[in-house]
């Protein structure tokens, strides 16, 4: 079956359908993995974003539900240069292809990549309409323009869970914690298991006295997928917990604390998405690989220099990865320190977030 990308300023790529078919409306971004599409696919931060693969040949090690990262894909569709007929792995359960069409997601191969890539790059992220129904290339590049974009959209209403539930008891718990879904990966939940957390994962929409009521030792706030600003009822939910309660935020996480710290945000011209961006700890020195997925960023300026320490820098453009609090015990990171996919170097947040739960814990108990 054939199928068309058309981005909002007229740019044509036609190639093969290999999911499902339809029609379907986002941002193109593009992704520079080259492995772990499977874990990118379920990523809840993708709502609303139509994404490409740099890496030419995708899908060859299949699908297993293993390594799922949520519930069911989010994204609206996937591109790709080559999609692999022949998917070989021994955890291998389903080719990529049929599990993009069992879940209904659109997706195209045999388009030139490298020139949508360079052309994301010069021009930043476009709107585009990806089609297997309609081959008009003018009224596509119409559609795509008129759409809605993710600029001052709400998307995290579409990934959130309905109402809260209990990831995991563990015997041998030493944490309480809440994780605020706005799109949360499971690998966030399965390190919080990893470092004696008892979690409960909570809609984006619930409230600080919701949280409180349950006695966490600490909230951490999920990635998730838009604009950051959009999200004012988590904003609000923040600032309350903040002083009452430790708070690690991650990705989007980490944008909804920066605004209830009284920063603000903006929109890159193409995101960070990729496994290899090299992020400076500037109490350290030491340069972590990271794996981010992001279309908005923190502004620097915006933060009040009295209250916030920056801990963390992107080398490859200087912007903002990581603030904490400098008297409470409130901090975040820009990058995604659970991988899945990616390096696993910045695994040790996990562990100073657990640190910080203790100390409150113990400020707290009677001598």
């Amino acid at each position: 079956m054939q199928a068309i990308l058309v981005l909002e300023d007229g740019a044509v790529f036609k190639g093969s359908s290999f999911g499902s078919s339809g029609e379907v409306l986002g941002e193109v971004v593009f992704n520079t993995s080259m492995a772990g599409y499977q874990e990118i696919i379920t990523d809840p931060s993708y709502k609303g974003q139509i994404v490409m693969m740099t890496y030419p040949l995708i899908g060859n090690y299949g699908i297993n539900q293993e390594d799922a990262q949520s519930r069911r894909p989010f994204l609206e569709g996937f591109v790709v240069k080559e999609h692999s007929k022949i998917a070989s792995n021994w955890r291998k359960e389903q080719g990529l292809g049929e599990y993009l069409k069992e879940n209904n997601i659109l997706a195209i191969e045999g388009i030139d990549t490298r020139q949508l890539a360079l052309r994301i790059r010069e021009k930043g992220s476009m709107k585009a309409i990806l089609s297997t129904v309609d081959f008009d290339e003018h009224s596509l590049a119409n559609k795509a323009r008129l759409s809605r974009g993710l600029v001052g959209v709400d998307l995290v209403k579409d990934v959130t869970i309905p109402r809260k539930y209990a990831y995991t008891r563990i015997k041998d718990a030493k944490f309480k914690v809440v994780v605020l879904d706005c799109g949360v990966k499971y690998n966030i939940l399965r390190e919080l298991l990893r470092h004696k957390c008892n979690v409960t994962v909570m809609p984006a929409w619930t409230t600080a006295k919701e949280i409180l009521a349950v006695h966490p030792d600490g909230v951490l706030l999920s990635n998730g997928p838009g604009d950051p600003a959009a999200v004012d009822y988590a904003v609000k939910t923040t600032a309350c917990l903040i002083g009452r309660v430790p708070i690690f935020g991650i990705c989007l996480g980490h944008q909804i604390l920066a605004l209830a710290l009284g920063g603000a945000t903006y929109k890159l011209k193409f995101g960070h998405h990729g496994a290899n961006h090299p992020v400076k700890d500037l109490k350290t020195g030491k340069v972590y690989i990271t794996s981010q997925n992001h279309g908005f960023c923190v502004d620097i300026d915006s933060l009040p220099k009295k209250d916030i320490q920056l801990t963390h820098v992107n080398l490859n453009d200087g912007t903002l990865e990581g603030l904490r609090h400098k008297k409470l015990p409130v901090f975040s990171v820009q990058f995604h320190p659970e991988a899945a996919p990616g390096p696993q170097d910045a695994e040790y947040l996990f562990a100073e977030f657990a640190r910080l739960m203790q100390k409150s814990i113990l400020r707290r108990t009677p001598a």
